[in-house]
Order: C-alpha cells, then structure tokens, then sequence
C-alpha cells in the first residue's frame, strides 16, 4: 500500500510538471507599487473573490489569524524604516497576518513572507510589529477582497484593507521630512546649484510651513537664473509664498504674471488657479 501510495503520488507531480494547459486562478495576484513621500510601498497579494459566501465570521472566523488574502503570504515591502502606532518597523519585506474582530483588527507584520498563507509552526519572534487597524462599514459590498493606499500625503498614508463591507484601516508615517531635510542641506551646501534646485527647496519649505522668508529667498533665485523666461509654475508659487508673508501687493503682482504666462502656455489649471487666487486677495 505504501508503495501505491508512492506511485500514485509520483504519477500526478508528473502530471502536473507536464500539463501545458492554461486555465484562470480563482484568487488572481495582483501587485501594486506606491511612492509616499521619498518612500516606496509595494503591496503583492491574492484577491478572491466573495461569491455569495458570507466572509466575517464564518468564512474568515472572528479572533483567529488569518492569512489576509489567498494563496501565498500577503506581502508589503517598505524601502525606508516606517512607523506605525508609535512603533518602528524596519525597511524590508513582511508578510501581513491579521486577528479579525467586529471592532478592530490586529494587523501582524510577519517578518517570513515564504508561505503559503499561515505558517505551519507560528513563531512569535517573527512579528516584527503587532498594531490595531479600525474596522468600518461599507454601505455596499466589495466583491473582491482588495488592500490600497489611501489619505496619501508627503509623510503618511493608510493601509486600507477591503472585503464584503468591511473596511480595516491602518495609519503609516513615513520618514519623509528627515529625508527631505538632508536632501536639501546637502545639495543647498554645494558649488554648482541649479535653478531647480533653488526651486524644490523654496517648494518644500513652504509646503510643510518650515520657513516662508527662506522659500523666498530660494525662489527669487530660482526665478533669476531662468532669465526673461520665468516659468508660470515657479511665479505661481511665488505668489503663494508672498501671500503667506503677508506681502499681499507682492502677491497679486506675481500672480498676474503667472497669470499671463499660464495663458501664454494654454495651461487651463494654472490659469484658474491664479484667477482664484486673485479673487481671493481682492485684485482689481
């Protein structure tokens, strides 16, 4: 019998080593890359489907670890060190294991992504992060089990996981002003700067509300290095920077020939926006 057994076992691995035929996985691997701030995200995961199964709570049992998709581990790769809940997580590749509950969910990174769904011997030693993601309610239902990322800004975004009409989220700061700060005291330290450089540190400096004198500064040296051909983009964040310095005069008259540059190009958003802007600072 054993033998048979053997034989049998032996006939279908060959089976399956010659078979040419293609056919459809019912849980089709998807992968997804992201950019967050100066991090990438790459999320690799199965998808099945519903198909008429109640999913929480029977198919996916309440408190019990679950693979968080189908097939193989569900993956996500960080390039830089993240944090989440407070806690660090180390750039590197991690399995996503979860503890479904109607409130909340234990999100698990599992620092082994080789399986294929749980391992068969949980080793505790392996989670390199245990935090809790907030479940809400769908008011339709998601066929397709499916993990994105939304609410992206410069530094954070959230881990959405989707199935049925649940939704399990998770917040994810990233290490992007640090990041971004050496970037530019390094760049901003050296001989040869170009016009594009005075440009992306005003740009930053501004947008995260670090020191608007300073982006002024940058950018009226981004502007002088493009000669007579200043761009609309850069004269429009110039007069955004002015406006927040409470230069309002600086700031219509920037605006206006941002304006006029904007039109000169046909770019539709520029031109709207300035007109926006001048309305709003009251401009004849």
């Amino acid at each position: 019998m054993k033998n048979f057994i053997l034989f049998l076992f032996a006939g279908v691995v060959s089976i399956g080593a010659g078979a040419q035929i293609q056919t459809p996985q019912p849980s089709p691997s998807t992968k997804i890359e992201q950019k967050v701030g100066l991090t990438d995200v790459t999320l690799e995961y199965s998808r099945p489907g519903m198909r008429g199964r109640e999913i929480f709570g029977n198919l996916v049992p309440y408190g019990e670890v679950w693979r968080t998709g189908a097939n193989e581990n569900t993956k996500i790769t960080f390039s830089d060190e993240v944090e989440i809940s407070g806690n660090k997580l180390p750039a590197g590749i991690y399995a996503i294991y979860t503890r479904p509950q109607q409130g909340a969910w234990e999100v698990m990174f599992y620092s082994d992504a080789t399986n294929w769904g749980n391992p068969q011997e949980w080793d505790e030693s392996k989670v390199a992060l245990k935090a809790t993601a907030q479940v809400s309610q769908l008011p339709f239902e998601m066929e397709t089990f499916t993990i994105f990322l939304d609410d992206l800004k410069h530094d954070s975004a959230v881990l959405n996981i989707v199935w049925e009409n649940t939704v399990a989220s998770l917040p994810i700061n990233f290490p992007t002003d640090a990041k971004a700060m050496a970037s530019i005291e390094k760049t901003m330290s050296g001989a040869e700067l170009k016009a594009n450089d005075y440009f992306a540190a005003a740009t930053y400096y501004h947008d995260t509300n670090k020191d608007n004198k300073q982006a002024l500064e940058w950018v009226n040296k981004a502007i002088e290095m493009q000669a007579e051909n200043t761009p609309f983009w850069m004269l429009r964040k110039k007069s955004l920077i002015q406006a927040d310095l409470g230069m309002k005069k600086e700031a219509i008259a920037t605006a206006k020939l941002s304006l006029e540059a904007s039109k000169k190009a046909n770019n539709a958003d520029y031109v709207k926006m300035n007109e926006d802007s001048l309305k709003k600072w009251g401009a004849n």
